[in-house]
């Protein structure tokens, strides 16, 4: 199921059917996100016409191209390389034509990777806000709001640098409710929150940031290029993929082997440890119950949540729901889960999650580990690699954010192992 839920959004099967129709003029094709490289790839090989751009994507998930040139820069806080690029990009558009085409393509990650601070800001002042915000709790949604008002490239900014050409944006959404100005902190939409509304954001989740941050933000001086500005007339935005599209593909996996898929949701937000929990009383009500669904049957859900970090580990929302299901399942026999960013990378690690067996907690006391000791630690990640349950893809490509599968088989523990392929 998590390999079909990856596969789905694979930019070799979802780009072709959404290219415009080639211009007049000339074809720029730019970009940015975990995706952008093989979004690019895959454009190459089905444009019919000249084409060059540049297109900036994460540390080991480039794809070569013949004609577009293919940038790697850090994720999730920014560098150099990342600025650079931002400031190569922004220089490509200028000066186009209205018989000019770009192309952009945006994909989640895209927030670090196009990092050109605002007037007034340093790459350093960029780089303490994301980890600082990646650290406060706040939702993704939340944060975006914060980069787009520090940012000389994101809000809309890149497609206002367009004008007066074309603008046809290729998205492959990673944030809950696939909100365009959230994917990659909207370079080419439009942006209808305020600096005001970003610096609620700082307060309310008391994030310690630079002075020429606030600065900026108090100032107004970051405000984001909003709707109905005439230079982004002609600029379209098109889905390309979704997290809904990715669990459709993983319940047809199921419902293909006999097993009923129940998709529960493909924005689900909260700290990691709460869902986790909720998933847990379901599953447990589906397994003694037999509501609201009967065995077997997969819960599958997307979205991202959110971990606060007050211990020592190293975060990771998806192997931390998983240990705070793991807790509140007690060892259930027939119940099975997995999680996994699928971009690969659970937070900062080179992770994409884990998996959970009814036998997880005792094989972890039997190695002297405390479950819930490892989960007020934030350290899911130090808990599954000690028993060996992560799920470790490297790079996939693709970016459709967190995939969750929650399987009840209603058979005794002994007729069921799990299967982990992808270690």
């Amino acid at each position: 199921m998590f390999d079909a839920a990856v596969g789905a959004a694979q930019p070799s099967l979802c780009v072709r059917p959404h290219l415009p129709e080639a211009p007049a003029g000339r074809t720029i094709v730019i970009g940015a996100g975990k995706a952008s490289a093989a979004m690019a790839k895959a454009l190459e090989d089905h444009w019919p016409g000249e084409v060059s751009g540049l297109v900036v994507t994460r540390y080991g998930y480039a794809v070569p191209c013949r004609r577009i040139e293919i940038v790697e820069a850090a994720h999730p806080v920014p560098d150099a390389a990342g600025l650079i690029a931002a400031t190569r990009i922004r220089d490509l558009v200028a000066g186009l034509s209205a018989d000019d085409l770009v192309i952009a393509l945006i994909s989640g990650g895209g927030s670090a990777l196009l990092a050109l601070p605002a007037e007034g800001l340093t790459l350093d002042d960029k780089q303490a806000v994301n980890r600082a915000l990646l650290k406060s709790g706040a939702t993704i949604s939340e944060m975006n709001r914060v980069r787009r008002h520090l940012s000389a490239i994101k809000g809309g900014r890149l497609a206002a640098a367009c004008h007066p050409a074309r603008v046809v944006t290729l998205l492959i959404s990673d944030v809950p409710g696939d909100n365009p100005m959230d994917i990659a902190s909207g370079p080419t939409v439009a942006d209808p929150t305020t600096c005001a509304d970003a610096l609620d954001v700082i307060r309310r989740y008391a994030v310690e940031v630079p002075a020429p941050v606030l600065k900026v933000l108090e100032s107004g001086r970051g405000e984001t290029v909003k709707p109905g500005d005439p230079r982004l007339k002609r600029a379209e935005v098109r889905m390309i993929a979704t997290p809904q599209m990715a669990l459709e593909a993983a319940a047809r996996v199921a419902r293909e082997d006999g097993v009923t898929a129940a998709i529960l949701g493909d924005a689900i937000e909260g700290e990691a440890r709460d869902v986790g929990k909720v998933m847990a009383g379901i599953a447990l009500q589906v397994a003694t119950r037999g509501q609201p669904f009967a065995a077997p049957c997969v819960l599958l859900s997307g979205g991202e949540t959110t971990v606060t970090v007050h211990g020592r580990g190293r975060g990771g929302r998806n192997v931390e729901f998983l240990l705070s299901l793991a807790i509140a399942l007690e060892g259930r026999p027939e119940v099975y889960a997995i999680a996994g960013d699928t971009d690969g990378v659970d937070g900062q690690e080179e992770i994409a999650g884990a998996v959970v067996s009814p036998d997880t907690l005792a094989r972890a006391w039997a190695r002297g580990i405390r479950p819930k000791d490892s989960l007020a630690d934030n350290d899911g990640h130090g808990f599954f690699q000690s028993l060996g349950d992560s799920v470790v893809t490297g790079p996939t490509l693709t970016n459709v954010n967190d995939f969750r599968a929650v399987l009840v088989t209603g058979t005794a523990p002994e007729a069921q192992s799990p299967r982990r392929g992808k270690r």
